[in-house]
């Protein structure tokens, strides 16, 4: 498994999350076996899903988000809309598999189990499964003691690969609350702001690096193996970074 552990280097969270679309395509292609791709982001986003720019109220929405100082982005996997800062972790993990369909439900109880032990070696109550109101809901979320959410993961299953992403918040929930409530009122998707928790919220001492090499270690992999995306993948993410942005809030799709 190659590991990829940092950020591009620069401010275009658009590409950052361009770059898990050119893994997953290129896993597809056979071009790429296993990667893991760990990030702080480098600015807030709020990220939403391809089934939300299609609602009547995206516009609104991805307006409501930038009005708050939250970029409005599309990522490639499935999933409704989230928001971060830079006091959170991105995982991507990306892999070819020529059954990818077959096992899509067995990757979201395995992954939320791995993240889930994860936290708890950090003392964290940390438990599988949605809490009441949550943004981007699923079965398989990972919460703290049943109240409140603190990791969100999704998929992008393609012809022989698959991307399941994570979202990590470390920190600032206060921030993230209000904009992502602004963000599903627009939506007329339901939403409860005292579902958003962070990991900091339950262990204050926590620190972002703390958490960063315990996702490492889940996953058995080290920060010395750590290298950045090669050229063909930067090269694609290029190629495809347009469908991440939003536009005018008009609504660009990931394919």
């Amino acid at each position: 498994m190659h590991v990829h552990l940092g950020p591009l280097g620069g401010d275009d969270q658009a590409l950052e999350l361009a770059v898990a679309h050119a893994l997953v395509r290129r896993a597809g292609a056979g071009e790429v076996s296993e990667v893991l791709r760990i990030y702080r982001p480098s600015a807030p986003v709020a990220v939403f899903g391809r089934r939300d720019t299609r609602l009547p109220g995206f516009a609104a929405a991805a307006g409501a988000a930038a009005a708050a100082g939250f970029e409005p982005l599309v990522r490639a996997t499935g999933g409704r809309a989230v928001a971060y800062t830079g006091n959170a972790i991105v995982v991507d993990h990306v892999a070819h598999e020529p059954d990818a369909m077959g096992a899509h439900d067995r990757r979201f109880e395995r992954f939320g189990t791995l993240l889930a032990e994860a936290l708890g070696e950090l003392g964290v109550d940390a438990r599988v499964g949605a809490v009441p109101g949550e943004y981007c809901p699923g079965a398989h979320s990972v919460n703290a003691r049943g109240t409140v959410k603190l990791v969100g993961t999704a998929q992008r299953v393609i012809k022989n690969a698959w991307l399941f992403s994570s979202l990590v918040v470390v920190g600032d929930e206060m921030r993230l609350r209000p904009v992502l409530a602004r963000v599903y009122g627009h939506l007329g998707l339901p939403f409860d702001e005292a579902s958003v928790g962070s990991l900091t919220g339950e262990a204050p001492a926590l620190g972002i690096e703390d958490v960063e090499r315990a996702l490492l270690a889940a996953y058995g992999a080290t920060a010395s193996l750590a290298g950045a995306p090669d050229a063909d993948t930067l090269a694609l993410a290029h190629d495809l970074v347009d469908q991440h942005r939003v536009s005018g809030y008009g609504g660009a799709r990931a394919e």
